[in-house]
């Protein structure tokens, strides 16, 4: 099993895709890439922690290719926006990968020159080591399922999993 941390938007988006992919076995939303200690959701939201809302996937490579995992990731969110994604305005929005060694800070670059070959325009997604992480609240965990019909959920993050779901059709959970 591997885990890749990934900031793209709002954690809800990416918790809702990657829950449902095969050979993925958790999801974990969380903050990091700031420098303030304990960081609730509230604080983070302000934009003056430096935190990222972020996911921690842990997937099987052997079941879900670790390419597929990072180009996933660059078909939900648009890596050409800095500090946002759509409405949601702030750095704890960016576009970010946080890696843990050099193989994955390799892996994370090669994605990223695979990105810029298909977004039209300059990819800004920051590449950086990982910090402390910090596990969102409970309330944040699996956001998506259990608020299906939260107007966000609807209008923002079901139309992200919907075109994983196109793209990425060999790689879905069987409902």
């Amino acid at each position: 099993m591997e885990t890749y941390v990934l900031a793209g938007g709002c954690f809800w988006c990416l918790d809702a895709v990657y829950r449902s992919l095969e050979g993925v076995s958790d999801v974990v939303s969380g903050y990091t890439g700031g420098s303030f200690k304990n960081p609730s959701y509230e604080a983070v939201c302000t934009g003056m922690t430096g935190h990222a809302e972020a996911v921690a996937v842990t997937f099987d490579p052997d079941v879900i290719p670790r390419d597929v995992i990072l180009d996933v990731f660059f078909t939900l969110h648009d890596p050409r926006q800095l500090n946002r994604q759509g409405n949601d305005v702030g750095t704890q929005y960016r576009s970010a990968m946080f890696y843990t060694d050099d193989e994955q800070k390799q892996r994370f670059e090669t994605a990223i020159e695979r990105a810029g070959d298909i977004w039209d325009g300059r990819i800004v997604t920051q590449l950086a080591p990982l910090g402390t992480w910090y596990e969102a609240e409970d309330y944040h965990q699996d956001f998506f399922a259990k608020n299906p019909n939260q107007g966000y959920c609807l209008a923002v993050a079901l139309p992200k999993v919907n075109k994983v779901r196109r793209s990425y059709a060999q790689y879905v959970k069987a409902a």
